[in-house]
């Protein structure tokens, strides 16, 4: 048990410490080259890769410990899973390095030349539960971004995330970059959630959080810094008219039942009453042959027998788990306002052959992620070739969709002159 845990005042001593510490690294990074930031992160793949049984054996605590088996899927390490964390890594140090990329440049008739370039965000505090993943993945992602960052993870994932940020270090200490540029929050002392929400007197620029809705609804209704995050993932896949059948059986069973805990899982699929005939029930065939439970409206009851009836709550549900809903529709525009009235803007899908009906999809459907033709389950930063993710965000101001090392930087004005002044 560590030392701070149950003394508040220990805490708040503690992580205002964490603060400063994590804002003077911050400076550091800022300027650090690409190639330090890329040997820190090799380096800590190298590290992974060499710790695997020592962090197994972190794992198997925290998963003997663990009492809601809902949580031991996203909770669980083995060999396979500890080589695809030190691959991320590597793939993130092989990514070009955002920092000081001009974005745009322009000269005035005065001749002063104008930059717009990309810069870090400075220090983000990223507060998770039982993905002991999100460890190394928010970490990379904000020392490739040039930023320093604070990691909270659950207490769930405790063992594991300590030992994994271990390998962090290792890869800091490796390239001579300061050790407080990616901190993890050792105490299990729940006030560090909200001095971090708080902002640590100005240390945290932005916070993210990575977690249930219960979680995110906290973190956004308690922060003083700006957040970037979603509260649920209530994607639909639309079957369209002009939607081929075996496009819409692969697609839809992919977006359901890939993984159903994710929050790019298809939660709702609409289908329009004008498909081509056998398509609704191929596709409520296919995902109870999958292993789904369907609730359905009356017509797709009339499909198949083994459809449950759908209530109200199952519109704009977040299932989270091998369910889904799936309703028929009067064509586009009722899709489009079903998706407007129970999504909650983070992915939505169409299936169709007709390109005037994909496009209006694209343009009407205001969600962070729009498919055509393609599984929900893509909504994922290193699909998007990011490298990793640090989370999906729903919102519109600074980062949308998967936030990785881009989305975690700013950018200032650079302004050369060579001795303008401005008229009075």
């Amino acid at each position: 048990m560590n030392k701070h845990e149950h003394h508040p005042i220990e805490t708040s001593d503690l992580m205002h410490t964490i603060g400063r510490q994590a804002r003077a690294a911050a400076r550091v990074l800022a300027v650090a080259s690409p190639e330090a930031k890329n040997a820190a992160l090799l380096a800590a793949a190298s590290s992974l890769r060499a710790s695997i049984p020592a962090i197994l054996v972190a794992n198997a605590r925290d998963v003997a410990a663990a009492r809601a088996a809902s949580f031991i899927d996203r909770l669980t390490l083995n060999e396979t899973r500890l080589e695809a964390i030190a691959q991320s890594l590597e793939d993130i140090a092989a990514l070009a390095d955002p920092v000081g990329t001009v974005l745009a440049e322009w000269t005035r008739p005065n001749g002063l030349l104008f930059q717009r370039v990309r810069v870090p965000l400075g220090v983000i505090g990223i507060i998770y539960e039982s993905r002991p993943n999100v460890t190394a993945d928010a970490g990379a992602l904000s020392l490739k971004a040039g930023n320093a960052c604070i990691l909270r993870g659950g207490s769930e994932s405790h063992q594991s995330s300590v030992a994994i940020h271990e390998c962090l270090l290792e890869g800091l200490r490796s390239a001579q970059l300061p050790e407080t540029a990616i901190q993890y929050v050792a105490t299990t002392d729940r006030a560090a959630v909200g001095l971090m929400l708080s902002g640590l007197d100005g240390a945290i620029d932005v916070i993210v959080p990575r977690g249930g809705k219960s979680l995110v609804a906290r973190v956004q209704e308690e922060a003083r810094v700006p957040v970037f995050a979603h509260l649920e993932g209530i994607c639909h896949t639309y079957i369209d008219g002009a939607a081929d059948r075996d496009v819409a059986v692969r697609v839809v069973v992919n977006a359901k039942m890939r993984r159903t805990g994710v929050c790019g899982a298809t939660e709702c699929v609409l289908v329009d009453k004008a498909a081509p005939s056998g398509v609704l029930p191929a596709v409520v065939k296919a995902l109870i042959e999958a292993g789904c439970e369907v609730r359905g409206d009356m017509e797709t009851q009339a499909a198949d027998p083994r459809v449950k009836a759908a209530t109200a709550d199952d519109w704009g549900h977040e299932f989270l788990d091998a369910i889904v809903a799936v309703k028929c529709v009067d064509g586009l525009d009722a899709a489009i306002e079903h998706i407007a009235r129970y999504g909650s803007q983070h992915t939505d899908a169409i299936i169709t052959q007709d390109a005037a009906a994909a496009e209006a999809f694209l343009a009407r459907v205001d969600s962070a992620i729009v498919l055509v033709n393609a599984s929900t389950q893509f909504a994922d930063g290193g699909e998007f070739g990011f490298g990793a993710e640090i989370g999906i965000a729903t919102g519109k101001m600074h980062a949308r969709g998967p936030v990785g090392v881009e989305q975690l930087t700013s950018f200032k004005y650079v302004v050369r002159g060579s001795g303008q002044i401005r008229p009075v």
